[in-house]
């Protein structure tokens, strides 16, 4: 397949990458203001639409690490499209089998596996970044405990600061300010996902050209920015119902302090150039302030089967990219 066609479809399917992950993502931005009611499911993946879109003016670091900091760059210089198009079908088919199991899972890492993946099966460990890639191992258990930690601490702020209310009339003023937290929470799911195929589109681009500068073009940010939106509004309901109904019984005080306590985290590491898990932080945020109440409010062996998903989700999503690699180029395409 010559390299321009091989080029184009790989772009493509980034796109289609990141319409997947809008779609199998959108129960991160939408679940909670869901599960409370405050919005309707369909007014909910409008609502979260909007801001991941705007969510990617806010830093180009992550893409950068997802294009230089996960393989070494000589080898997709080496194998051409065909190692970027492997990993990204790799991420695709990983995120397809979560879905239709209802896991929320990691995009973000399918991507990140994708690429270890196509990348091992030409040069082994030898193509792996390591700097680049131990840090995001690290952050798949960093980010779920602060999300954990930091909603936990804002619904206990929020108890004690309105313990001489009722709690129907600390709910209501809740009801209106979640609005506020499930936008900024899309706005940083769309600053951290949608550059994983901005790093992925700028590699293709990059590949024979003179200039090696990485830089993610406009027309590449808005095509992820609209693809990533598009899948948040037809939404993913079958991972909704899980992370909605099936963690803990959330109040729209607990969701606020989901939301706000994962975007705030979902920030920080998108400015730091860290390719977090959105479903992993806003997991962690749900069964922080499901904790506020009793231990027992969290449904553990739900959480269990989501942390499973975790780990599983890197070495998956490289099993099957490294084996597409290799069938396509055994059969020289």
């Amino acid at each position: 397949m010559e390299l321009l066609s091989l080029a184009a479809i790989t772009i493509g399917l980034t796109l289609v990458f990141e319409f997947v992950n809008g779609f199998h993502d959108s129960s991160n931005s939408i679940a909670t203001i869901v599960a409370t009611k405050v919005l309707s499911p369909v007014k909910a993946v409008a609502w979260a639409a909007i801001f991941n879109f705007a969510g990617i003016y806010l830093s180009q670091a992550v893409a950068a690490t997802i294009g230089k900091g996960i393989i070494d760059q000589s080898l997709i210089v080496k194998e051409g499209a065909l190692l970027l198009f492997s990993a990204v079908v790799g991420a695709i088919a990983w995120d397809l089998i979560t879905w239709w199991f209802k896991i929320p899972t990691s995009s973000s890492h399918a991507l990140v596996g994708g690429l270890i993946g196509a990348g091992g099966a030409v040069a082994g460990v030898n193509a792996i970044v390591w700097s680049g890639t131990l840090k995001t191992i690290l952050f798949i258990v960093v980010s779920p405990l602060v999300g954990m930690g930091a909603a936990f601490l804002i619904a206990a702020g929020v108890m004690r600061l309105g313990r001489n209310h009722s709690r129907t009339s600390l709910n209501g003023w809740f009801r209106r300010l979640q609005l506020a937290s499930s936008a900024f929470l899309s706005y940083a799911h769309g600053s951290n996902d949608s550059q994983k195929g901005m790093g992925i589109i700028t590699m293709v681009l990059l590949i024979g050209s003179t200039d090696t500068t990485f830089k993610v073009q406009d027309w590449v940010m808005l095509a992820c920015g609209i693809a990533i939106s598009v899948g948040t509004f037809f939404g993913g309901w079958r991972i909704v119902q899980t992370m909605a109904t099936r963690v803990t019984k959330l109040e729209p005080y607990q969701g606020f302090s989901a939301e706000s306590g994962a975007a705030i985290m979902l920030s920080l590491t998108a400015s730091l150039g860290i390719p977090v898990s959105t479903t992993h932080t806003i997991s962690g945020g749900i069964m922080g302030v499901g904790a506020t109440r009793r231990l027992s409010a969290v449904r553990w062996g739900v959480g269990r089967r989501i942390v499973i998903a975790w780990i599983l989700t890197i070495p998956a999503a490289a099993t099957i990219s490294g084996a597409l690699f290799l069938v396509l180029h055994a059969l020289g395409v």
